[in-house]
């Protein structure tokens, strides 16, 4: 039996669908367990022993039509469900089985625009993994996989020696401005925490981290640009603590079972995407948000700008708060 799972992005939405994948290919025995992604998170997946076969795609989607239908899958599971996949759905075989989870598109669009909360209360993981029930597939409890290769663990060597004996790991990037403490509140933080930290982040990033670090270059090591996002990964995993906006990186440390701290501006848990660590896990998170503001979640992903243009959201966030649990934490 060949089965098909679809997450087309982002790192922490494929995340996400980890549980599935492992409960699909466990509870199913001899399957053979495809996974349909962006070549650019190729990343993400490529070191977990749950998949057999992945499949990327890049610009032309109309190729990975042809393969995918080439392969003749028994079921495929769409836990993505937008126009690319629905056009996929329109051109495969018809024996095909088709099973695409919840997106509650209705009710968040209500929650971001009006403020009507009309979602269950299921997180995204938990949603998947129902996608899966008529299979007879049931949640284990075990929370989110990540999978790093062996090529890509950090050594001792690659940090250096002022954060070798241990480390706050501080998560700087997002996808949008409005999912970002702005640079003054991280430097507020970092200055505050007495204990080594490293700065995680992508290229784009560095220029925020190098700002950010100028409160103790010492204390404060920036790391953005300076590792694959695998061993950004195993950062995060070496962590005592983690402390993050809503970014993939939050959902990689909860697979590592880290406690995290998660900072929220202009999305929100009420959207069922905060830190998940399965049924059977003890959870280990601080959700951080501002009280009383009627205007978050103010959209799904982030916005480039705050829509109110005071961006309440995160200006007002409590550092010396986050700075407490910090360092209780980590014992200090």
């Amino acid at each position: 039996m060949k089965i098909l799972v679809i997450r087309l992005s982002s790192i922490g939405d494929i995340v996400l669908t980890t549980p599935a994948i492992r409960c699909l290919k466990q509870q199913m025995p001899g399957i053979e367990l495809h996974f349909l992604t962006k070549q650019k998170f190729r990343a993400v997946t490529i070191a977990n022993p749950y998949i057999d076969k992945f499949h990327y795609f890049g610009k032309d989607f109309s190729q990975t039509i042809k393969a995918i239908r080439e392969e003749q899958f028994d079921y495929i599971i769409d836990l993505h469900k937008n126009l690319r996949t629905l056009r996929l759905y329109l051109e495969t075989d018809t024996k095909t089985k088709w099973y695409s989870y919840r997106k509650l598109s209705l009710q968040k669009f209500l929650l971001t625009k009006f403020g009507i909360n009309a979602m269950p209360g299921i997180h995204i993981s938990q949603r998947s993994l129902n996608t899966l029930k008529p299979l007879g597939i049931k949640d284990d409890g075990k929370g989110l996989d990540y999978f790093i290769p062996a090529e890509e663990y950090i050594k001792k060597d690659d940090l250096p020696m002022s954060h070798r004996m241990g480390y706050i790991a501080v998560v700087i990037g997002a996808s949008y401005y409005t999912k970002k403490l702005p640079v003054e509140k991280l430097k507020q933080l970092c200055g505050n925490i007495q204990h080594p930290i490293i700065l995680v982040g992508g290229k784009e990033d560095i220029p925020e981290g190098d700002a950010i670090a100028t409160v103790d270059p010492v204390k404060v090591y920036n790391a953005c640009g300076k590792f694959s996002l695998n061993e950004s990964a195993d950062i995060v995993r070496q962590a005592k603590l983690i402390v993050s906006h809503d970014t993939g990186f939050q959902y990689i440390a909860c697979a590592f079972q880290k406690k995290v701290l998660a900072v929220w501006g202009g999305t929100s848990p009420k959207l069922d995407v905060e830190p998940y660590y399965g049924s059977a896990m003890q959870p280990r998170y601080t959700n951080y948000i501002v009280p009383g503001l009627k205007c978050q979640p103010c959209s799904n992903y982030g916005t480039k700008t705050c829509p109110k243009k005071h961006f309440k959201c995160m200006q007002l966030q409590d550092m010396d708060a986050m700075t407490r649990e910090v360092m209780k934490d980590c014992g200090l």
